[in-house]
């Protein structure tokens, strides 16, 4: 490995990270490292491994999908430099590199952190990219920019330590207004802009959501404030965040989401223990500084205006599905549309140069993988489209029937069932030349994911698809569970997709077809397709489709799954949408001494609140990793709590002037000091030397 170039833009933090993942996949290669604690280690640093052997997906950390077309332009030299030269779009907002070797992570993150792009918990147990509208700043309907809110959140929780290691991931979204285009009703966390008038001045606030969530058993989020303050935002979320940690299930990896959690204890209970928290966090309030986030600036175009030659009919049907009116009087936000998300490296230059001569230089990654590029003036948008079309990027129907929202899948992710980008080829082909004139196409989104975590949101699909596999006279064949009538609801909420019926790979065009000609002829005047999905009831749509899985003969046609010459077969590895529990006590031990040495560098830095959480995270592992020698149940931070009185202070085996929980649980009820700090840390490392002291003897 060569020595790693840090540029003088990086600051000390990200430097320190990226020495850090450079020092660790050395140890890793020597096998100095254990497998499961570095993949739970590089995760966190938004290292994925792929579905191919000896290569990574990057996904790079864009919070709200903001980035620069300097940045982007960089994005794109690193995609050709160490990946396969393509970028790829996610629902999080994030860009994903693909075929990364490991070796080079740590290079590729200091290049990108030299132009203010992190990696840093974009993947793993932590906080995941934080979403918003990609029209705030610009929504004619919004009540004030959610932006600098999403920013502040980003920015505070970052390298916090109380989100370092939870159970599960952990997702957050802003919208800007209640259509909610930034799906809060599934997020852990949601966020809607509110305000009120107290005597007579303008008080701003939030209406939150919470516990939402898709993958297999998806939920809709539980409405719990019509109105929170916005210096309120950030102590609160703090406050679920340590609840989570601590009650959240660790052992169950499909049972540790907030969700779960939720549905366990209540929404009641959890608001209680939330409430009682927030007299431990050490900021009862959080005023974001609104002049701490760099807004959106009006261009200054120099461009001149030119005749240009279009095809007009072309030209006025991208007019109108491609641009956006924003509320700022005289500008327009041009939104590009990427099939299955992706674009090559040349185009991602190309857009940044399009965005530097007609547009801010705020662009925005969309949550159905695209582009928005903002306050391009209406004279220029005719030579906008032309530099789009001739860089292949002037695709009409964004976010509408013909702009298909498809995962990787099987191309490169290791829970992929059946190929997702595939199909979505083929359903736009069948769209654009069958459907690309409907008048209803605008209501209507189709989603792909290869499987049924929904990384492509299909659960809120009107028309949603996640990849299985099924056994027909004998044979396995890629199929796709059809699942419909999800998506966003006009009261601020929404609805999650019922499944109704599994179908061979193959089969699915004939059956979005016959789903669309049927809502056409019998809809009800305006009716939309999820009332008319409820109407007419899941039984119906049932009878409907499985003619088309009765087979007859299977041939190789249903034995290639879709964009695959080759006859398929079931490839599922080991997801690493979250890292698996790490239940070896050497492994445990070697995690809580990284843990203390963080609380030891914060108390020199004198960040007492991150010392004092690193140093109750140490006590909390440290009595899990006792508790794994006598094969006691802790698969909670609270189980850990309980057991370890009964299983080890009790009886003498450890020996503290008190009970474990006390010890740990002062962190509810001392405030954030140096001498509570220092007084803790060595507390936290008594007991960690006592716990190597005991398992050395036994």
């Amino acid at each position: 490995m060569d020595t790693i170039f840090i540029g003088k833009n990086v600051d000390h933090l990200a430097r320190r990270d990226i020495v850090e993942l450079d020092d660790k996949i050395r140890r890793y290669q020597k096998g100095e490292f254990n497998e499961e604690s570095f993949r739970a280690f590089r995760l966190t640093r938004g290292i994925y491994g792929q579905r191919q052997d000896g290569v990574n997906m990057i996904r790079i950390k864009l919070p709200f999908g903001r980035l620069s077309p300097m940045q982007l332009r960089t994005i794109a030299e690193l995609s050709e430099k160490y990946a396969s030269g393509n970028l790829h779009a996610t629902t999080r907002q994030d860009i994903q590199l693909h075929y990364v070797k490991l070796v080079d992570t740590p290079q590729l993150w200091a290049d990108l952190e030299n132009d203010g792009i992190t990696l840093r918990e974009a993947c793993g147990n932590t906080i995941r990219n934080l979403t918003a509208s990609p029209y705030a700043g610009i929504d004619p309907d919004e009540l004030f920019d959610v932006s600098p809110y999403a920013n502040a959140m980003f920015k505070y929780f970052l390298r916090n330590p109380i989100c370092q290691n939870l159970g599960r991931k952990f997702k957050i979204a802003f919208s800007s207004s209640s259509s909610d285009s930034a799906y809060t009703f599934m997020h852990d966390l949601g966020f809607i802009p509110r305000i009120i008038v107290v005597d007579g001045e303008e008080k701003r606030g939030f209406k939150i959501m919470l516990a939402g969530g898709l993958g297999a058993q998806p939920f809709i989020a539980h409405p719990i404030f019509d109105f929170m303050p916005d210096s309120e935002i950030i102590p609160f979320t703090e406050a679920c965040l340590r609840i989570f940690d601590r009650y959240g299930e660790r052992a169950k990896r499909h049972k540790a989401r907030l969700k779960y959690l939720i549905n366990d204890i209540g929404v009641e209970k959890f608001l209680e223990l939330v409430h009682q928290e927030r007299e431990a966090v050490s900021l009862k309030s959080y005023v974001v500084d609104l002049n701490d986030f760099e807004e959106t600036a009006v261009p200054n175009i120099i461009t001149k205006e030119e005749v240009v030659e279009v095809d007009q009919e072309r030209y006025e049907r991208w007019l109108l599905l491609n641009t956006y009116r924003q509320k700022q009087q005289g500008y327009f936000a041009v939104r590009v549309k990427l099939r299955s998300g992706n674009m090559n490296a040349y185009q991602a230059r190309a857009l940044s140069t399009i965005a530097e001569k007609y547009a801010s230089s705020d662009i925005r990654i969309t949550v159905n993988q695209g582009v928005l590029l903002k306050y391009v003036r209406p004279q220029f948008l005719k030579m906008l489209f032309v530099e789009l079309e001739n860089n292949g990027l002037s695709d009409f129907g964004f976010d509408t029937l013909t702009d298909i929202t498809a995962c990787p899948g099987t191309d490169t992710c290791n829970l992929g069932i059946a190929s997702s980008v595939g199909l979505s080829v083929e359903l736009e082909r069948l769209l654009r030349s069958e459907y690309g004139h409907v008048d209803y196409m605008h209501h209507i989104k189709v989603k792909i994911s290869g499987c049924m975590n929904g990384c492509a949101h299909h659960s809120i699909a009107n028309i949603g698809f996640h990849g299985m596999s099924m056994k027909v006279k004998g044979l396995i064949l890629p199929a796709m569970q059809v699942v419909l009538g999800g998506g966003p609801t006009d009261n601020g909420t929404g609805t999650m997709g019922e499944k109704v019926i599994k179908l061979p790979a193959k089969c699915v065009p004939d059956a979005l077809r016959l789903l669309l000609n049927d809502y056409a002829d019998n809809r009800i005047e305006e009716e939309s397709f999820n009332t008319y999905f409820v109407r007419i009831g899941k039984t119906y749509f049932y009878n409907l489709l499985k003619p088309l899985g009765d087979i007859d003969e299977v041939t190789q046609f249903h034995l290639t799954d879709w964009g695959n010459e080759s006859i398929y077969t079931p490839k599922i590895g080991i997801g690493e949408c979250a890292v698996p529990m790490i239940d070896m006590v050497g492994v445990v031990l070697e995690e809580v001494k990284e843990t203390l040495n963080k609380a030891k560098e914060a108390i020199f830095e004198e960040q007492w609140v991150d010392a004092i959480y690193y140093s109750y995270t140490g006590m909390i592992n440290t009595g899990k990793a006792l508790l794994l020698t006598k094969e006691v149940p802790c698969n909670t931070q609270l189980s850990v709590i309980n057991n370890m009185d009964p299983n080890f202070i009790e009886n003498g085996e450890i020996k503290l002037s008190g009970t474990f929980a006390d010890l740990v649980l002062q962190i509810n009820k001392e405030k954030a000091s140096k001498v509570f700090a220092d007084s803790y840390y060595g507390h936290a490392l008594s007991l960690f030397h006592k716990a190597i002291d005991y398992r050395n003897l036994n």
